[in-house]
């Protein structure tokens, strides 16, 4: 055995997410030091950094808000999903998917616009957009995770005396659960992008300084909100990724 065929290569963007990640944490901590680097760019605006709260505090609050969100996505859309793809409630599976989408496809502004004369201005009506945003893909993918289960594996399992939930838990789920992870994947990076309309209704975000700078025009604002956004995409982004590899058959 020669010494090349020891070598294992590393995942094409595993370098990335250390990097990138790094990149976030710098910005969130240190954007204030750009400040010279925004004034050169950006020579008519008095200021260039946004100021009015930390961008710590900021991501922190984006943060908060998918995090709620998204297990709320990830509570019904699992259950619904789950629902459907047994013996009882196989029938509702077309009216599921069709709500889910529905969530889908009604504009968050829209949500926002019907909830805040309901709930006030803040935390809860941007929850209920982002809640309702992220159900379709979660949805979806429960229903085809565990759908793709082999039927002769859960014939072999309740050949072995396995009840219907030690088959769900030991074989349906491990199983689907790289599907399922996709699922989410894409639900929370929806979520991190639309979290940013939070803001016109009042919830703290990385979406404050973007629409801080589109209402004073003020360009260096929002390219600090955006790279924070996109960074902060990315990285969740390549973590999920390297969840799923971890449920690849054979792994």
């Amino acid at each position: 055995m020669n010494r090349a065929s020891l070598f294992v290569p590393t995942a094409p963007r595993d370098w990335l997410l250390p990097v990138l990640a790094a990149l976030l944490v710098a910005l969130t901590l240190f954007m204030a030091k750009l400040e010279p680097l925004f004034a050169a760019a950006f020579p008519h605006l008095d200021v260039v950094v946004y100021q009015r709260e930390s961008f710590l505090q900021l991501t922190l609050d984006h943060l908060g808000l998918v995090l709620v969100s998204s297990l709320i996505s990830i509570g019904i859309g699992g259950a619904a999903g789950l629902f459907v793809t047994r013996a009882t409630g196989r029938e509702f599976e077309p009216m599921v998917s069709s709500l889910a989408a529905i969530g889908q496809t009604f504009p968050p502004a829209a949500v926002l616009a019907i909830v805040v004369p309901l709930a006030g201005f803040g935390f809860v009506p941007t929850i209920v957009a982002l809640s309702l945003y992220g159900l379709l893909p979660v949805v979806q993918n429960t229903i085809a995770g565990l759908g793709s289960v082999p039927p002769t594996t859960l014939e072999a399992a309740r050949g072995t005396g396995m009840s219907a939930a030690q088959i769900l838990w030991r074989v349906e789920l491990p199983l689907a659960m790289r599907v399922i992870i996709a699922g989410v994947r894409v639900s929370v990076i929806i979520n991190i992008g639309t979290a940013t309309i939070g803001s016109t209704v009042g919830a703290q975000s990385l979406g404050t300084p973007i629409i801080a700078g589109l209402v004073g025009d003020n360009i260096a604002y929002v390219i600090q909100g955006a790279v924070l956004v996109g960074l902060l995409a990315i990285v969740s982004d390549l973590l999920f990724e390297r969840l799923e590899r971890r449920f690849r058959y054979g792994a």
